[in-house]
């Protein structure tokens, strides 16, 4: 079965940092890109980065250019989200996700909360 599983989230102030981990299981990780979601309180979720099956493309939203970086794993089987000058905007539940032919997989979300 696919899964994922998100970790590294925490309380942390404004202009701290944190790396955000996806591990991934019962799929040929480095077939397929996978993504980092997010969902703040009271708001829909949104894409926030996206990478590669090799780690050569990367997407990032507008809000989180510059201050994010996401990188890949492949023998791992590990997706991460360094997350740098972290404002209070960026509080919410951070998920991967997963395109895979039989649908779209979600990991369980990881809360990451920015104090000012």
């Amino acid at each position: 079965d696919v899964q994922l599983q998100a970790s590294g989230g925490g309380l942390v102030q404004v202009g701290g940092s944190l790396r955000l981990s996806c591990a991934a299981s019962g799929f040929i990780f480095d077939d397929y890109a996978i993504a980092w979601y997010r969902q703040a309180p009271g708001k829909e979720r949104e894409g926030v980065s996206c990478i590669g099956s090799s780690g050569e493309k990367r997407y990032y939203a507008d809000s989180v250019k510059g201050r994010f970086t996401v990188s890949r794993d492949n023998p791992k089987n590990t997706l991460y989200l360094q997350m740098n000058s972290l404002k209070p905007d960026d509080t919410a539940v951070y998920y991967c996700k997963l395109n895979y032919p039989s649908g779209d997989y979600w990991g369980q979300g990881t809360l990451v909360t920015v104090s000012s």
